[in-house]
């Protein structure tokens, strides 16, 4: 069994490296990390595609740190590395840019530069191979006239690498309230009733992330955490003496949760409540109205952030279709994507359903929000969109009324 204290990818600081081929970002990263997580040859574009790596990273904490190819790649193949390196713009949190000391910033740099703005990503220029070069003080001044930080490094001496901690340590998101599942829907002493059936998609002996992170939500608040599986719900709600102040349930038993549970009682999912925490709600349960405008042989995209063995009564591959057919009362065209490629040809969708996010970062959900939005596509979630079939849409929104 996995570490039950390890902290998932799309909990950590995502920390991505770019620069042009053979300008020292491998090198970099096993510098930073004092491990040889890299591949690392004098071969220009020996990194083909970006390669990500979860560890510890003081003073930071909880990291992921993305080696890309070069922006400077040519060729057929070569756009197709770069697309791929600029699209690791959209998770990352903190941008490092290397230079080779001796190279002057060309208009690859400032190009990347302009994208690492354009999204208000905290920037880094280094200077790499200072003990082979040591002219960059032209490096320096690019950087000042760009408003980014500078620190020249050589990653073989270990020269500045402790410093370059101290400054990510500086970068990494900070300022304002901790992200909450329901720590500002809940007060000290409140019940909240967790209702999960066993899914057979989560391996034995585990919970899912949602289900994990409500529970130390409710404990880090001095709340209690009451966790049912579905069929003992009423006898669970007729024994606590005093309603609880929130009823949260796996979308999957939206319906059945919804009628065991008396409407002064407010009640959610965790996927809604994900949902929330990830991404855009508000805008989520808009596109949901979208369902009503479907028609036989719309087409309607399932995109799920992960990868992960289907099952027979899958959530993604059959149950949602199946219930988005009964709505429009005939067959509908769907389309299929998983892991960290949102696809290309979103665009050419009525619909998009997307999984509730656990596995990626808040950035990478509110791009394929932001990207589908500027496209006129409607766009949802797993949880929100049972509640609309459900009709228990309004219902399943009512804890969030004052926030959004």
């Amino acid at each position: 069994m996995a570490d039950l204290n390890q902290t998932p990818s799309s909990e950590r600081v995502h920390i991505t490296i770019f620069g042009r081929r053979n300008a020292g970002k491998s090198s970099l990263i096993n510098a930073l990390t004092n491990q040889s997580l890299a591949i690392v040859a004098d071969v220009p574009g020996t990194t083909t595609d970006p390669v990500s790596k979860s560890m510890e990273l003081l003073p930071i904490g909880p990291v992921v740190i993305t080696d890309t190819a070069g922006i400077d790649d040519s060729g057929e193949l070569g756009g197709m590395r770069v697309e791929k390196t600029l699209r690791a713009l959209e998770n990352t949190d903190i941008a490092i840019l290397v230079i080779e000391a001796g190279t002057l910033p060309e208009k690859w740099e400032d190009d990347l530069v302009g994208k690492v703005k354009e999204r208000e990503i905290p920037l880094l220029v280094c200077a790499t191979k200072i003990d082979k070069a040591a002219q960059f003080d032209h490096i320096r001044k690019w950087a000042a006239e760009h408003s980014t930080l500078f620190i020249p490094v050589s990653s073989t001496a270990r020269q500045g690498i402790e410093h370059l901690k101290l400054a990510l340590g500086e970068l990494s998101p900070k300022g304002g309230p901790d992200p909450q599942i329901i720590g500002d829907l809940i007060s000290e002493g409140d019940i909240v009733v967790l209702v999960v059936p066993l899914d057979k998609a989560a391996p034995k002996g585990r919970l899912i992330l949602p289900q994990v992170m409500t529970i130390r939500d409710a404990l880090d608040y001095d709340a209690f955490a009451v966790t049912v599986r579905e069929k003992v719900l009423r006898e669970c709600l007729n024994g606590l003496g005093r309603d609880p102040r929130l009823v949260i349930t796996d979308s999957q038993v939206f319906g059945q949760v919804d009628a065991l549970t008396p409407k002064r009682i407010q009640m959610t999912s965790f996927s809604i409540l994900l949902a929330r925490y990830r991404g855009d709600l508000a805008a989520l349960a808009a596109g949901a109205k979208a369902i009503d405008q479907l028609k036989i042989g719309d087409r309607v995209l399932i995109s799920e952030g992960c990868t992960h063995h289907q099952q027979d009564d899958d959530i993604g591959r059959v149950q949602i279709p199946n219930w988005l057919q009964k709505e429009v009362g005939g067959k509908l065209e769907f389309g299929f994507s998983s892991g960290r490629d949102f696809p290309k040809d979103f665009d050419t969708y009525d619909l998009i359903v997307h999984c509730g996010g656990c596995m990626i970062n808040k950035r990478e959900m509110l791009y394929r929000q932001r990207v589908a939005s500027e496209a006129g596509i409607a766009m949802t979630n797993y949880g929100v969109l049972l509640a609309k079939v459900n009709g228990i849409l309004d219902r399943a929104m009512e804890p969030f009324a004052h926030l959004i």
